[in-house]
């Protein structure tokens, strides 16, 4: 096989060229002769038979055959220079990717702010965000699916080896929309209703957010498992198939509230199943410093609350 003249050298001398303007000063940057800067040039054309600078007064200006060559090299070059970031912060104990877990049914508004000054600091560290319902968190960190599990519910797994810290919880409100056909029966403080609150309830459908676990027990949050299940796959689904009448369930309180201050949404009064602390966890073996990087900052944050 022929060797490939375009080398991570070739393509760092046209982009100094390109970007100085002459091959001298390109020559002083790269800290080279300008000869020697001319002659890769030119060895470079000769081996692919085209030119790839042409001169217009005393600037050296690409060609549109080199610039093709420089805009994908610069690519290529700044390819190469991540790995070699990535090798020395690997090295060193950061890993190049994290992926993080976090439940659907919970919010937690730093956790963003986190990760920006996190990739502010290490900016060639990929994240990966993906949404975990209940027990499918415990699943994907058991698995290996995610490095770090943000809200998942109690109780932890035992002995799995897992760290776990608990952290603030967004109150979950049971509620129904006002245009369903029986969301007047359905309120208990509604006088007259109070004999039938309960088979009322029993004929409203629980909209439920499938369990993201593949092969262990699923289980729902909050209301009881009488009555039609209707299940959707996240939290925005489950909200508009509440506000549409289809029925009911728990939904986060700061998602909601403005719906439950005009009126679209109502309140139910019935017993709540959802007083389970959530955590933040991950395991033990996982000695990555950006994973602590981040755990660190989440618990900072969480114990001045």
């Amino acid at each position: 096989m022929a060797r490939n003249p375009i080398s991570i050298e070739v393509l760092e001398t046209l982009d100094a060229i390109e970007r100085r303007g002459s091959f001298a000063k390109a020559a002083e940057e790269l800290n080279k002769a300008t000869s020697a800067v001319s002659y890769a040039v030119q060895k470079l054309e000769e081996q692919l038979d085209i030119p790839l600078f042409q001169r217009l007064g005393r600037r050296s200006v690409l060609t549109p055959a080199g610039r093709l060559i420089l805009v994908e090299g610069r690519d290529i070059l700044n390819t190469t220079r991540r790995l070699a970031d990535k090798a020395k912060e690997v090295a060193t104990g950061w890993e190049p990717r994290i992926s993080i877990g976090i439940e659907t049914l919970q919010s937690y508004p730093d956790f963003f702010d986190v990760i920006n000054d996190f990739l502010l600091t290490f900016p060639t560290v990929e994240i990966d965000i993906s949404e975990c319902v209940l027990n499918g968190g415990w699943e994907a960190l058991e698995q290996g699916r995610v490095d770090l599990l943000v809200g998942s519910p109690g109780p932890v797994p035992s002995q799995k080896g897992y760290r776990s810290v608990a952290i603030g919880r967004d109150e979950l409100v049971p509620v129904i929309a006002a245009k369903h056909v029986l969301a007047s029966d359905a309120l208990t403080k509604n006088p007259g209703n109070m004999q039938n609150i309960d088979s009322v309830i029993r004929q409203l459908r629980r909209i439920v957010i499938h369990d993201t676990s593949h092969s262990g027990i699923t289980r729902s949050e909050g209301l009881s498992s009488d009555g039609q299940m209707f299940y959707v796959q996240n939290i925005d689904q489950k909200m508009h198939a509440i506000l549409a009448g289809i029925g009911i369930g728990h939904l986060p309180r700061h998602r909601i509230q403005n719906y439950l201050d005009q009126g679209v949404l109502l309140p139910l009064d019935i017993e709540q199943k959802n007083n389970e602390k959530s955590f933040l966890a991950w395991k033990i073996s996982n000695k990555g410093k950006g994973l602590r990087a981040i755990t660190d900052k989440l618990i900072s944050i969480q114990s001045s609350q």
